[in-house]
């Protein structure tokens, strides 16, 4: 009996010696993956990610490697994620992650990594989290998209081309950010997923606004082509809390239904807004409201007073500023009013407190307004408009 003990146990320690290392557990597709994914890619300096990938243990122990029980990799996060940590370099290995069937996520840090984004990678069957922002990664985004997407990040690279219509008919999808790429054209007409995240700003679209889902609560096209009237879509986007327009042609009314939303921030500064301000309702104490840079015309609104930041500077505003903002600024509950290069008439606002930032030059009061503030270094071409262009008179 003593003797056959010791013979399992000997037989139990040789097989130990032979058996492959831990990587043998992990499928060897994926295996030979993560090989090419290694020799595509490297550290930039300062980087230390690709430390810890030594092929003689278990890939599965990897940084940014996490496996499923049958040995299959289901999340591949290149690079260290800490903000401001140096990213990698090399070209983007699309066909090595193309056999990575089973993954759920995958993200790359920002880096210098290059080349094109094949639909091999963006329509893997099981992929939910797709991240690859702030690199050199360009060409036209593929067509084909994985059906469980939730969150796509294009965003910082140099992408081109249209936005393929199959993205905005992902059913799962939540969160796209196509931002700050050289995408052009139009949105694409038939928008269905139920987005509730769509930033894609700063690129060359053009054309209207169609209609965007209700769940959206973020919601950022500034510094496109964008033009024409967007009331009717954001009427119907009440769960709005961030809205940026800027830097676009769009025009006519700001719809009063918007400032009522749990807006914290509404920018539509820089586009061709008019017509007079009628909120439906206070906006939402502490928003910042920028309407700089339009023709919006009329009277201040007095519903623009639980704001800490109100922009309505570059407009054609005329009469008296509501005694409810003017308190709100002598009070220091709104930190910034800019007002300046307007056609009003009485600004009422006297002392402020040092935090805030009050500037009124270029109206039609009289005798001028006094400085509670420095204004901008734009803040106005000289203290009071011209008696000429008051009066009555509008540009």
């Amino acid at each position: 009996m003593e003797l056959t003990l010791l013979a399992v146990v000997a037989a139990v320690l040789l097989a130990a010696a032979i058996m492959p290392p831990a990587a043998a557990t992990l499928h060897p597709v994926d295996y030979l993956a993560l090989q090419s994914v290694r020799r595509s890619l490297s550290d930039t300096p300062g980087s230390r990610f690709f430390a810890s990938w030594d092929f003689t243990g278990d890939p599965c122990e990897f940084a940014g490697v996490s496996c499923s029980g049958d040995g299959r990799v289901v999340t591949l996060a290149l690079g260290d994620p800490r903000a401001g940590a140096p990213g990698l370099a090399g070209a983007f290995p699309s066909a090595a992650l193309s056999r990575l069937t089973s993954l759920t996520s995958l993200s790359l840090v920002p880096g210098r990594v290059s080349g094109d984004l094949p639909p091999s990678v963006t329509a893997l069957p099981n992929l939910r989290f797709l991240a690859v922002a702030g690199n050199l990664l360009s060409g036209d985004l593929p067509a084909t998209f994985s059906p469980m997407l939730r969150t796509i990040d294009l965003s910082k690279n140099s992408f081109s081309g249209r936005i393929p219509p199959s993205i905005l008919l992902i059913r799962s999808l939540r969160t796209l950010v196509l931002s700050h790429n050289s995408l052009s054209g139009e949105i694409p007409r038939m928008v269905t997923s139920p987005l509730v995240h769509l930033d894609l700003r700063n690129n060359r679209l053009s054309g209207g606004v169609p209609p965007l889902p209700e769940t959206l609560v973020y919601l950022s096209l500034a510094g496109n082509r964008f033009s024409g009237k967007v009331a009717g879509v954001l009427r119907r986007l009440p769960r709005l809390s961030f809205l940026d327009l800027g830097g676009n042609w769009f025009s006519g009314e700001v719809p009063g239904e918007v400032f009522s939303f749990r807006i914290g921030y509404l920018q539509l500064r820089k586009n061709g807004f008019s017509g007079e301000l009628r909120p439906a309702g206070n906006v939402p104490a502490g928003a910042t409201v920028d309407l700089s840079h339009n023709s919006l015309s009329g009277r201040v609104p007095p519903e623009l007073a639980p704001a800490a930041a109100v922009y309505l500077n570059g407009n054609k505003f005329a009469g008296d500023l509501p005694r409810e903002i003017a308190a709100a600024a002598e009070g220091g509950r709104m930190r910034v009013l800019f007002l300046q290069d307007n056609f009003l008439t009485g600004i009422g606002v006297g002392g402020v407190p040092a935090s805030a930032a009050v500037c009124a030059h270029f109206n039609c009061v009289a005798p001028p307004p006094p400085v509670v503030a420095a204004c901008p270094a734009k803040g106005g071409r000289g203290r009071r408009r011209p008696p000429a262009q008051c009066g009555g008179r509008r540009r």
